[in-house]
């Protein structure tokens, strides 16, 4: 796209060095530029932190060298923080950073550089104890990528459009597709320039999947530096972690192989009961801070008669929200999660004796992409009388459902293990973390896809999963929910109010110290530790 009036000239100026920065110095007197892209926190409690890990630093061991790597504002904060955090225990930590306000949408030089020229200035007061390198300024010159590379970028690209637009069908001529294939491609040459020079022992990048993260993932990882990957999910003080894979892959198997012939105990099964109970009455536990269900329980007869359902067998099948990054790239047999709800339906048209409900993520009240309601009404514009259709603003708890099913149809939702929990029969059509894990059926093909949904619904009942294969399930889901996340002081929703109730030397000094600091050998690289206990009770 051209650009037209002060766009145009900020286009000019942005070629002209040192333009932009002067501009921010001067008449924005170092604050941040009027766009989403803001430091505040950061900048106000840096006087505070700096000082602080100087003092600590002097004291450490000499540890790693270490990279951490972030883009966007909020991610940007809270990689700083954790930055702070390593250099404060010894180690010779990098900050590395893109100055972008916003993943979608683009963005002239100049503004460009007013951003990287506020960043620089908010980061550069931990000069004392971080290196601090921004990949806008660090641009190497042009050079061909290595061709996994080239593939890397055009893959990460593809996720991104998808998680942006939230649909799996994508235009490579789209401006949005261009704007990320054209951002990833910069970041994996500047990546690669710089990695290759400056070798450190480990990178740090936040989810590593999507947007400019994923690329500089891919980039270590294609030259062998150690790379640690990290999200937040629902639980504060709590933070997933993996180590040479992305983390939002899930990678629970040496978790499971550590764990799993260790039975629960009676206390670890009560907790595991709280929590699913909370979970079906749509209610808040424990550190997780949101509700799984917008309205109570009202019980499986209710459902059957809210839904018409007769005695005929039922067959739920629950979505996931499209371009989520639990859904990227997780295809088994399917071209994408939509392919699979089209041809599930149609399957469906020809079973009248089953009765198939379809819950629509809820969560797609949130989202602006494409529903998956529009995918059902692709094949169906009218539903047949077996088929019923729950939408996500609709007011039915999924575990009433849950109550009613013989069988389950899933592809990554965590509502096939619940499912699994109960006893019904499982069928996953995704790479999930629960797959493979002994309570679920796992069809890697159509043909063996389609041959499981008649085997499984000619007998529903002599198909339920026997007592050894439910506990299975209740076992995983303990360990999947308590143990996979490590313990973390500060989430990177409500960061700073966290760094207020749990500032840096109680974190490093104070009673919890010992397993935050587990924690944060993980992030540089240690191997986890599965076979480790973790308690139950929240650090404050």
């Amino acid at each position: 796209m051209t650009p037209t009036g002060t766009e145009a000239i900020k286009h000019i100026l942005g070629g002209i060095p040192f333009t932009a920065e002067l501009y921010w110095l001067i008449r924005q007197r170092g604050k941040p530029i009027n766009t989403r892209f803001s430091l505040r926190g950061l900048q106000a409690h840096m006087p505070e932190i700096a000082p602080v890990v100087a003092s600590l630093n002097k004291a450490a061991p000499a540890g790693k060298k270490v990279l951490v790597f972030a883009t966007l504002h909020y991610w940007i904060e809270h990689a700083s923080l954790l930055s702070l955090s390593l250099a404060a225990q010894g180690h010779k930590v990098t900050m590395g950073y893109l100055p972008y306000a916003d993943w979608q949408k683009e963005i002239n030089m100049f503004d460009l550089r007013r951003q990287n020229a506020y960043a620089r200035k908010v980061l550069e007061q931990a000069g004392p104890v971080l290196d601090i390198v921004s990949f806008l300024t660090a641009r190497a010159p042009y050079m061909p990528l290595p061709a996994d590379l080239v593939e890397a970028v055009k893959e990460v690209s593809l996720y991104d459009t998808q998680y942006t637009l939230q649909n799996e069908e994508v235009d490579f001529e789209s401006d949005i597709y261009k704007l990320r294939l054209n951002r990833n491609r910069e970041i994996a040459q500047a990546a690669l320039a710089w990695l290759r020079q400056s070798k450190p022992d480990v990178v740090i990048v936040p989810n590593g999947t999507i947007q400019e993260l994923g690329v500089f993932y891919r980039v270590a990882r294609h030259l062998k530096i150690p790379t640690v990957t990290y999200e937040f999910s629902d639980q504060r003080q709590r933070i997933w972690v993996a180590r040479n894979s992305e983390v939002m892959r899930q990678d629970t198997n040496a978790l499971w192989q550590a764990k799993r012939e260790s039975p629960l105990s009676e206390a670890q099964m009560e907790r595991m009961r709280s929590l699913m109970m909370a979970r079906q009455r749509g209610s808040m536990w424990e550190n997780f801070a949101r509700m799984w269900q917008g309205v109570p329980t009202e019980g499986g007869q209710q459902a059957r008669q809210h839904l018409g359902l007769d005695k005929r067998p039922v067959a739920l099948l629950a979505t996931n929200v499209l371009g989520d990054s639990l859904t990227l790239g997780r295809q088994v047999f399917s071209k994408s999660m939509a392919e699979w709800i089209s041809r599930t339906v149609q399957y469906f048209i020809g079973r009248p004796d089953i009765q198939l409900v379809i819950r629509v993520h809820p969560g797609e009240v949130l989202t602006h992409g494409q529903s998956m309601v529009d995918v059902v009404h692709e094949v169906l514009p009218r539903l047949p009388e077996n088929i019923r259709l729950i939408k996500p603003k609709d007011e039915i708890n999924t575990y009433d459902l849950i109550d009613v099913a013989d069988v389950g149809l899933v592809y990554t939702t965590t509502v096939g293990m619940e499912m699994a929990m109960t006893g019904v029969p499982v069928v996953v059509a995704g790479q999930t973390h629960y797959r493979g894990r002994g309570f679920t059926h796992d069809p890697d093909s159509w043909v063996s896809y389609y041959k499981l949904l008649g085997l499984l619904l000619e007998h529903p009942e002599e198909h339920r999963l026997n007592r050894e294969q439910v506990t299975e399930a209740w076992h995983y889901a303990y360990r999947f929910f308590f143990e996979y996340p490590q313990p973390f002081p500060w989430h990177l929703v409500r960061l700073w109010d966290d760094y207020k109730a749990r500032p840096l030397e109680k974190v490093l000094q104070g009673e919890c110290s010992e397993q935050y600091a587990r924690t944060f050998r993980y992030l540089v690289g240690e191997p986890i530790d599965w076979s480790l206990e973790r308690g139950n009770g929240q650090c404050d």
